[in-house]
């Protein structure tokens, strides 16, 4: 819409009421701010064509007067810029803080959680785990178009309650989810639970203290590290991306895991080489990954010995229908803006090192693990893309139009098997982890202070 309204053409956005404020906001920071638009009650999911129109119809005169009349221009600032700098009173230091807590929530710039305040004494301590100037710009993040500098996200992290040498972690993490195959817009501003999995690997992680074993997606102490971290890229996500709930990011119900999502691969328990040397870096080099997430599976397992047991159950935890059935690979892939070039959706498997254990003995590789997973994660054609007309979601694949002569065909959730993300975390026990995954997982090097 946007491009077209630049080219002179008139047109028109019809949105839901609930996404009314949400699209006024996307159209200003995706640079037409007076973009007309058409208020229908309800979003035009899950309806029939019958009320589909009989929405249209309810608001053709909205249309009319949006393709006739001057749209009128307003300005919205975004709630989640603060001042330069704020000072809170109070009558002890806890009072200060409760006040600095109710506001921050009340302008949307807090996760909910208690803050550590970022005074300048603190963000200047934390801007010592870097020798990066703290004006240089790392990126500039989608969907608000904030520019990400090095002191703004030393402020985040001063928040999350970061450690400064936790800080060339963060500007790695940033400068992953600003790569455009990234797709950060589209994870931002989703109905899905989109989440950011931060996985590390290399020396930093060890020296961090960053959990790779048991417990490593979860609470305690010995996730100090693991919690914060993620905690920060979530409020830079919303404080520097500007993707705050309700406002840039509409997620239907949403999902714990936004709170923060950080882990370490168990790179002394992994059979194979570590996540980061299959990307290509030195095992000695620190590097972290980032890659969007939905929902997991536990994949628990107990009982098989062999590599394709285990790998059954991890194939039927891949395919849960409701899921993992978007059959992208058939309407066509995500392209990379700049270049083109075809970008996988992306799932996750967590192994744990028992399963990973038992699959290596058997001298099976992570190309072999995923190689299974390729031709044992399948669905019916049929319930592949249940929510769609076959029809309509080949309607630009003629060479995939005799699929809708065999629904029964058993088709693989996944255009090939590196679309299969393998790292082994975890402790003792056979419980490894499944996450529904999207777009394509960044590994950047972690500069060290």
């Amino acid at each position: 819409m946007v491009e077209m309204e630049n080219a002179g053409v008139p047109t028109v956005s019809f949105t839901a009421e609930a996404f009314a404020r949400d699209a006024r906001r996307s159209a200003q920071a995706f640079g037409l701010p007076a973009l007309p638009i058409a208020v229908v009650p309800l979003p035009l999911t899950n309806q029939t064509p019958d009320e589909i129109r009989r929405a249209v119809d309810g608001c053709i005169d909205q249309v009319i007067q949006a393709l006739t009349t001057p749209p009128s221009l307003t300005i919205e600032v975004p709630a989640g810029v603060p001042a330069e700098s704020l000072t809170f009173e109070g009558a002890d230091l806890l009072d200060a803080l409760d006040r600095m807590t109710r506001l921050f929530l009340e302008h949307g710039w807090s996760d909910g959680f208690p803050l550590v305040p970022p005074t300048p004494e603190r963000v200047e301590r934390m801007l010592r785990g870097t020798r990066r100037a703290p004006d240089e710009v790392v990126a500039v993040l989608e969907p608000g178009f904030g520019v990400a500098t090095v002191e703004k996200i030393a402020i985040n992290c001063v928040m999350a309650g970061c450690l400064p040498e936790h800080l060339p972690v963060l500007i790695a993490a940033v400068e992953a989810v600003a790569e455009p195959k990234f797709f950060l817009r589209i994870a931002a501003m989703s109905t899905g639970p989109h989440a950011p999995l931060i996985l590390v690997n290399g020396p930093i992680a060890k020296t961090l203290g960053i959990n790779s074993g048991r417990c490593a997606i979860g609470p305690g102490s010995q996730n100090r590290a693991n919690v914060v971290i993620g905690r920060a890229l979530r409020l830079i996500y919303m404080n520097i991306g500007q993707a705050y709930p309700g406002v840039m990011d509409m997620d239907t119900i949403g999902s714990a895991n936004k709170f923060s999502l950080c882990v370490a691969e168990n790179e002394e328990a992994n059979p194979w080489s570590p996540f980061h040397v299959e990307r290509g870096y030195d095992r000695e080099t620190s590097a972290v990954t980032v890659m969007t997430v939905y929902a997991q599976s536990d994949v628990f397992d107990f009982f098989n010995t062999t590599p394709e047991g285990i790998l059954n159950t991890a194939a039927s935890a891949a395919t849960n229908a409701a899921i993992a059935s978007t059959g992208r690979w058939i309407e066509g892939s995500w392209a990379d803006p700049k270049t083109k070039v075809k970008i996988l959706d992306r799932n996750l498997l967590l192994l744990c090192p028992e399963h990973a254990a038992i699959i290596a003995k058997h001298g099976w590789s992570k190309a072999d693990v995923r190689d299974y997973l390729y031709h044992h994660a399948t669905l019916p054609f049929r319930v592949l893309r249940a929510n769609r007309e076959p029809s309509t979601l080949i309607a630009g694949r003629p060479d995939l139009q005799w699929l809708t002569r065999h629904p029964e065909l058993e088709l693989p959730l996944v255009e090939l098997p590196e679309c299969y993300e393998i790292a082994v975390v975890g402790g003792a026990a056979g419980r490894s982890m499944y996450f529904y995954g999207a777009h394509e997982a960044i590994t950047k090097a972690i500069e060290r202070s």
